[in-house]
């Protein structure tokens, strides 16, 4: 009864561990940063949309966002990465540019635009993570 009890416990630690992560919803999304109505988001649009979430997320206006007031929107080395003057920060410059990156890999068929499939893939999913809240 007990390695069973062991066993059922560990087995429900495992499922959660392998629980899919949750998706940012990708279909308002596409809505909130689609002004043309067109079903697709163009570079230009991303980076409006990353604009206002800079400035959201800068709640000291200072014009830089470090580690804790990006929350978790980078990894590590995305951060390190977009960072090339290595100060901490990211300025709403070198935000864009990672955005633009983003906006690159999340654009397979290199058609310069992202549709709710794209989005819906990781690569969608980290741009939406830098210009959607």
């Amino acid at each position: 009864m007990k390695k069973t009890f062991q066993a059922l416990v560990f087995g429900g630690s495992l499922a959660l561990m392998s629980a899919p992560v949750v998706l940012a919803d990708s279909s308002a999304a596409l809505k909130a940063l689609d002004p043309d109505n067109d079903g697709t988001i163009d570079l230009k649009e991303a980076q409006a949309g990353a604009t206002k979430v800079f400035k959201e997320l800068d709640p000291d206006k200072d014009g830089t966002l470090d580690a804790k007031e990006l929350q978790g929107r980078l990894s590590e080395v995305d951060l390190k990465a977009a960072d090339p003057d290595n100060d901490g920060t990211l300025d709403e410059k070198e935000y864009l540019a990672i955005v633009a990156a983003k906006f690159k890999a999340a654009d397979p068929d290199n058609d310069g635009s992202v549709d709710l499939k794209e989005l819906d893939s990781p690569a969608g999913q980290e741009l939406l993570k830098l210009i959607y809240k």
